[in-house]
């Protein structure tokens, strides 16, 4: 061991001692549990228009399968803001690592029990319903999981390095969606053919997530829980419905720092929510490229993404989270500009191009995202408010991102609608951050309480 790791580290946001061996613990912790908690999204979102439309959906109409399977991708958003509340509520009043622990178990044992749905020709009806509910509890999960993964990380961090701390549970899910691009790419090559890969092949990556579960339950169980809160806890300061403060004071700075999501979801989830996947791979559509090399294009996406996301949290402790976001919306707008015509090219390496350059833009509108939302927010609110802001973006941003753009294409033949509407979530997004502050390196702990609630938007002194 170095003499810096020996060390005692520096002081936290609450004048505590945490060590580099705490530090690095939390940050691994974050980035495992949100890897398995978005692999597990990311393989449904890949499956539904290729599996669910025709395993569960098809008997609605061959035309009508693909969107009613992209829409439940949509319905777990619609329930993100009360897992948001729910976990919220909890994080702010008994503590972020419980929720942590819970919303793990939740999201990977709903998507286990995918894997083992009967299809709608062994059950019938039964079977799309068990599927959206399914889906609902995985929304549940995921609207509390990004709240609690992100406090741990920024509350724990010193202050000139929440950036850099903050951007791990950030990469966990590029992590996510390489991984599950990877084990859905390796079952293409095991199971080539659609009849045997919609027999059993797409059974395998939900099922795995019994491992990815072990590993993020044993990992979180073993950190601490977080300094901003013990102190919350130990001065008797948790509200009694948190959910009731933040936004009796701070609805502006909610809808906001949801605005300042939605670009950056909407844009996502093209690749996350499986739309250029389905819409390349289509046997029957103008692109028909090979489904595992899409899924090894997205791979790609994933790794750009990945670096971008650590890139930016890195910047922002020099730079400040809004001036990595401006920079970061003007990329992106030009990767949107630049994604059909590239993917129109109909050749591997015109899409891999495209979902790359996608990546990049997406890695510099989401690296900052954690330490910027939890310096927005005043300590004892901040769980609900980070959550559910996260949450409301996702409804306005991603939620029916896919089912938006598929019935686009349906309807005009042309992707350049879906250009344009991806256009004008970018540009709520740089809107919202431009009437927000930047507060980098602002006191997190509840004693600074007062000074929190200052200097919120740009038109306050």
């Amino acid at each position: 061991m170095s003499a810096r790791d020996a060390a005692p580290g520096p002081l936290t946001p609450t004048g505590t001692i945490s060590s580099p061996v705490d530090r690095r613990r939390v940050a691994f912790a974050t980035v495992v549990g949100t890897t398995v908690e978005w692999y597990d999204f990311f393989t449904y979102a890949f499956a539904a228009s290729s599996v669910f439309a025709v395993l569960f959906f098809e008997p609605a109409g061959k035309e009508l399968a693909p969107i009613w399977s992209t829409i439940t991708i949509g319905v777990s958003f619609l329930f993100r803001p009360l897992g948001a509340f729910l976990a919220g509520h909890f994080g702010d009043k008994i503590g972020r690592r419980p929720m942590l622990v819970l919303t793990l178990i939740l999201m990977g044992g709903a998507t286990m029990l995918v894997g083992a749905l009967p299809t709608y020709a062994s059950i019938g009806v039964a079977a799309p319903i068990l599927l959206v509910t399914l889906r609902i509890l995985q929304g549940l999960s995921a609207g509390g999981e990004w709240g609690g993964a992100v406090l741990m990380a920024v509350e724990h961090a010193p202050k000139h390095r929440r950036g850099l701390f903050g951007a791990m549970p950030q990469i966990g899910v590029p992590i996510g969606l390489l991984l599950a691009s990877a084990v859905l790419g390796v079952m293409r090559v095991i199971a080539p053919d659609q009849e045997s890969f919609l027999s059993w092949g797409w059974r395998v990556p939900f099922l795995l997530s019994f491992v990815l579960i072990f590993v993020g339950y044993w990992v979180r169980r073993r950190v601490e829980e977080s300094p901003v809160f013990e102190e919350i806890a130990e001065r008797h300061e948790q509200k009694k419905v948190p959910v009731v403060s933040l936004f009796k004071r701070y609805a502006l700075l909610v809808l906001l720092a949801a605005g300042v999501f939605v670009g950056n979801n909407a844009v996502g989830y093209m690749t996350t929510g499986g739309f250029i996947q389905a819409y390349a791979s289509n046997p029957e559509g103008p692109i028909a490229l090979d489904p595992a090399s899409v899924q090894w294009a997205i791979v790609a996406s994933a790794v750009a993404w990945l670096v971008t996301t650590f890139a930016a949290g890195t910047l922002s402790d020099r730079f400040g989270r809004r001036n990595v976001y401006i920079v970061g919306w003007i990329a992106l707008a030009i990767t949107v500009l630049t994604l059909f015509p590239l993917v129109g090219t109909a050749t591997i390496g015109g899409l891999t191009f495209a979902v790359v350059l996608l990546g990049l833009g997406l890695g510099l509108t989401y690296g900052a995202q954690s330490s910027w939302y939890s310096e927005l927010f005043p300590a004892s609110v901040r769980f609900s408010g980070v959550a559910i802001a996260y949450a409301i973006g996702s409804i306005f941003g991603g939620a029916f991102a896919p089912t938006i753009a598929t019935a686009i294409v349906a309807a005009t033949k042309s992707t350049t609608g879906i250009t344009w509407y991806l256009l004008g979530t970018v540009a709520v997004s740089l809107i919202a951050t431009l009437l927000l502050r930047d507060r980098k390196g602002i006191d997190l702990s509840p004693a600074n309480e007062d000074e929190q609630q200052r200097r919120i938007y740009i038109w306050q002194k």
